[in-house]
C-alpha cells in the first residue's frame, strides 16, 4: 500500500511539471512572436517588401542596378525586371525603357528604331 501511495504521489508530482512546463513554453513562444512583431527589423522588412511590390507592379518606375550592389540585391531587382517584362513586356531598368515583343525577343528604342538586345 505504501509502495502504491509513493508512486501516486511521484505521478502526481510528474504531472503538475509537465503541466507547468508546458504553460511556460507556449508563454515563450508568445513572447517571441511578440518581439518579432514589435521590432524594427521586422518593420523595415515590411517596409522594404511594399517597396518591391509598388516597383514589381508599375514597369515604369526604374530599377537601378549600380555597381556597388550585392549580389542579393542585383539577382532580386534583375528577378523584378525580368517579371515585369513578361507581365508588362516592358520594363525601365537603369533609366532605359527595354520592351519584349510577342517572341519573347527584348529590344530598346534608340533614336525610333528598334535595337535588339
Amino acid at each position: 500500500m505504501i509502495k502504491f501511495l509513493v508512486f501516486l504521489i511521484f505521478g502526481i508530482i510528474f504531472l503538475l511539471f509537465i503541466k507547468i512546463n508546458h504553460k511556460k513554453t507556449k508563454n515563450e513562444k508568445l513572447n517571441k512572436f511578440k518581439n518579432k512583431l514589435q521590432s524594427t527589423e521586422t518593420n523595415i522588412e515590411r517596409i522594404f517588401l511594399r517597396e518591391e511590390e509598388k516597383t514589381f507592379s508599375n514597369p515604369n518606375i526604374n530599377i537601378f542596378i549600380g555597381i556597388y550592389d550585392n549580389e542579393d540585391n542585383i539577382n532580386r531587382k534583375s528577378n523584378i525586371h525580368r517579371a515585369r517584362l513578361s507581365k508588362f513586356n516592358k520594363s525601365k531598368l537603369n533609366g532605359e525603357m527595354i520592351f519584349q515583343d510577342d517572341e519573347k525577343r527584348i529590344y530598346k528604342i534608340k533614336n525610333g528604331k528598334k535595337v535588339y538586345l
